[in-house]
């Protein structure tokens, strides 16, 4: 969309700090406005949801809601977890707090035939390949191209895709699902389960990097048993084996494409799916740009063309936004959310996430080595002064290895700022004069190279020079895959797919250290390695939590990070839009955008 321009006349006015996001000075909601400090608004329909946040961490506990009527309906948003029974395999799922103005297919117009919207994103791509990606924003845009056999729906609940249903053998070994008859790639071959077979296997078979395939590790085999059937045979009974089957790296391809356009089985850079759009191009560093499938299956999206804009620097994005030349941008700059939220021509969309940000710490370089050393950085760094004064109470702290919003957390404590405790723990290991390098990208995470700045400024505080570095994401994902590589640190940001806790575990698990995942710490013990392998496959609920708290408090004794912070999903879109929502795992949709009336 070009035609309308949210006007930068509005200017930018000093970040309000009373509360995470700013309070508009008359509010019809007086009840809401005395709620804690954590508490969520959402600018697009003016609903403030109270009570989660710091004063408020069981989200179950409280669900608390302050609404009115938005452009489209009355938005009532809870915020609790849910245990689901899917077949025989329990697992857990977060009901969430769903920002969808309307549901995909209704009351949607025509489809346009020229008419393109332009969403501006903080970094490049690493991969189209959906088994190698390691980023949420790359799943993002994947996924406009490709689907997965079930997804979640904006409540957390997991939903039919290309499967139209499912069930577990009695003894927990056997997944089968029925699929979608009638679906065809965007190559005109058609989808079935010999497809199907052909996908998933790659992720399992060894022959292909998966940086986040520990969710997959329960997968023995995948049989297609006509066309129309497939079964994935399991190892061991795995209840968290459906939601991760969601998530990208369970796309479906076609696999007479594996062959062509560059492609090879276990290389993928032009994918084809099944889904309402194909990829056309990415040029590396500018845009991806994706075209309407008007033979798609299913409901049309409005667009002809999608065009994801690489633009690392917030404020150049949030210029793009306010000239008219982008339509939807990822993590405006916090310091003008409140100038945002007063701009009638533009909309907020502010959720909470399940992402978690912190400093991996290299464990296998000295003195890094030393949980001595590693627990220093985390004294050394005034986590709550930067959350203040930096990210402008966008985000909340983290006070366990796990973010609030997963299954299974449990509240460990804090390390609290403490400069004079780390100088005494540097000293017992030894430690002076440190000279290291803090590696972190720019623009991937809210106010990243801001943070990672000052980061750099406390632990010169306790005698630790530490440089910080940065370079574009996929040169960044190399170097913090390599543990020799240039980082001694680096920022890094963690968002479960699969919305559970066991999931978290694989960043603190040696059966993910690189090149088998992302646990880019390199750290491990055989304490943690084997409670996390009997909670992932625990069923009892009681006992597979108290699991899940011992292995935090482990974690977080250990520190092979330094804990930051929680981060919030933050979208800024043109008001002349409708229909941008997202997903309880950090993803942002926007396939029922399209003009308001």
């Amino acid at each position: 969309m070009s035609s309308h321009s949210p006007s930068a006349a509005h200017g930018r006015t000093t970040s309000c700090r009373a509360g995470s996001v700013p309070v508009a000075q008359t509010s019809p909601w007086p009840a809401c406005e005395s709620c804690c400090s954590g508490s969520v608004r959402d600018t697009m329909h003016a609903v403030e949801i109270c009570g989660f946040g710091p004063c408020d961490r069981h989200l179950a506990a409280k669900q608390k809601l302050c609404q009115r009527k938005g452009d489209h309906m009355n938005v009532v948003y809870p915020a609790t977890f849910r245990r689901l029974r899917i077949g025989s395999v329990v697992l857990a799922t977060l009901l969430t707090v769903g920002f969808a103005a309307q549901a995909f297919g209704q009351g949607m117009p025509a489809p346009s035939p020229n008419a393109t919207l332009t969403i501006g994103i903080g970094v490049d791509l690493d991969t189209v390949d959906p088994a190698q990606q390691t980023t949420t924003t790359v799943q993002n845009v994947i996924d406009y191209g490709l689907q997965t056999l079930v997804a979640f729906d904006t409540q957390g609940k997991i939903k039919p895709l290309l499967a139209t249903s499912w069930e577990t053998s009695k003894d927990g070994l056997t997944l089968t699902f029925k699929l979608r008859q009638g679906v065809k790639f965007h190559d005109g071959t058609p989808f079935n389960a010999e497809a199907v077979a052909f996908s998933l296997d790659r992720l399992i078979s060894g022959k292909v990097k998966v940086p986040i395939g520990a969710g997959f590790k329960s997968m023995q085999s995948i049989e297609a048993v006509n066309p129309t059937t497939v079964a994935v045979h399991l190892k061991h009974p795995d209840p968290n084996l459906l939601p991760n089957l969601s998530t990208t790296m369970a796309s479906i391809f076609s696999p007479t494409s594996a062959s062509k356009d560059g492609n090879s089985p276990t290389n993928i850079v032009h994918p084809v799916g099944t889904g309402p759009y194909q990829f056309t191009h990415w040029t590396k560093g500018s845009e991806v740009v994706y075209t309407r499938v008007d033979d798609y299956w299913g409901q049309k999206p409005y667009y002809k063309t999608v065009d994801f804009k690489i633009i690392p620097e917030a404020n150049s994005r949030e210029a793009g936004l306010l000239a008219g030349q982008l339509d939807v941008i990822m993590n405006p700059p916090v310091t003008d959310l409140q100038s945002l939220s007063q701009n009638s021509a533009v909309k907020l969309l502010k959720a909470p996430s399940d992402r978690s940000v912190f400093i991996a710490i290299n464990t296998t370089k000295p003195p890094f080595d030393n949980v001595k050393v590693r627990q220093a950085l985390n004294y050394a760094v005034d986590k709550n002064a930067i959350i203040k004064n930096v990210m402008f109470d966008s985000v909340n702290p983290m006070d366990s290895a796990f973010p609030s919003s997963l299954t299974g957390y449990c509240k460990v404590g804090a390390y609290d700022y403490n400069p004079d405790k780390a100088k005494q723990l540097l000293s017992e290991a030894g430690v002076k004069n440190l000279k290291i390098t803090l590696g972190s990208p720019t623009g991937r995470y809210i106010q990243d190279i801001q943070f990672a700045q000052a980061i750099s400024g406390y632990l010169r505080k306790v005698g630790i020079d530490a440089n910080v570095r940065t370079m574009d994401w996929p040169s960044y994902v190399s170097a913090m895959l390599n543990k020799n590589g240039p980082f001694d640190l680096h920022v890094l940001g963690w968002a479960p797919g699969a919305l559970d806790g066991p999931t978290q575990l694989q960043m603190f698990t040696g059966g993910s250290i690189p090149p088998k995942g992302l646990n880019t710490s390199f750290f491990s013990t055989p304490a943690i390695d084997k409670l996390a392998s009997e909670a992932a496959l625990n069923l009892d609920e009681a006992s597979r939590h108290q699991q899940l708290c011992q292995i935090q408090k482990d974690v977080w004794q250990q520190a092979p990070w330094i804990f930051l912070w929680s981060q919030t999903l933050i979208l800024a879109y043109n008001s002349k839009i409708t229909g941008v929502s997202y997903l309880p795992n950090e993803k942002f949709e926007t396939m029922a955008v399209h003009p308001k009336p």
